[in-house]
């Protein structure tokens, strides 16, 4: 069972780790194209936005493997 879960964790976890790459590679790009302060600023707001909206995806996701794994201690 440990096992399971250390597996689901770190698939999670590579998926997470990928998606955020792909956030920040939009960010820098966005950064470098800026030519105004109203754009770095447009820039850091997206990215922020990004940002949290999967990190709540992702505890969704962890969330939900901890009470997978507290159903099968029952």
């Amino acid at each position: 069972m440990n096992l399971n879960l250390l597996f689901f964790s770190n698939h999670s976890m590579a998926s997470y780790t990928a998606q955020v790459n792909v956030i920040h590679k939009k960010f820098t790009t966005a950064l470098k194209k800026a030519k105004t302060k109203q754009a770095l600023n447009k820039a850091y707001s997206m990215h922020k936005k990004d940002h949290e909206s999967l990190l709540k995806k992702h505890l969704a996701e962890e969330m939900g493997q901890i009470k997978k794994a507290k159903a099968k201690l029952d």
